[in-house]
């Protein structure tokens, strides 16, 4: 068998390989960027690792729930991972601006 011929065979057999599902791969997005992860489940805080660099503390994860509520992913939490899941991140905390009363009407003030 030539050289060309085994490396056919090797191309072959891994294509095999993949396709039934012994190397998985799934495509995410995470805040509309795409990824390719290997992992069947993964916890929030593994998502969390999966850009770089990671998504600090200071924001939340959550996971698209086309239809639905979007979901909020804790970092202990486990995600069944499956292609075209789709997550983004927020701020943790949200500080609206703070209200002051002068004059007889209430006015945002500036942070």
């Amino acid at each position: 068998m030539s050289n060309e011929e085994k490396s056919d065979k090797r191309s072959e057999l891994e294509n095999k390989h993949h396709s039934e599902g012994n190397d998985p791969h799934f495509e995410i997005q995470i805040d509309r960027t795409h990824y390719t992860v290997t992992m069947k489940h993964m916890t929030g805080l593994q998502l969390r690792h999966v850009p770089t660099p990671p998504i600090g503390p200071d924001r939340d994860l959550f996971e698209v729930v086309p239809g639905g509520s979007d979901r909020k992913i804790s970092d202990e939490q486990v995600v069944e991972i499956r292609n075209g899941l789709r997550f983004f991140t927020a701020p943790a905390q949200i500080n609206p601006g703070r209200e002051e009363y002068v004059a007889g009407v209430f006015h945002v003030a500036p942070y």
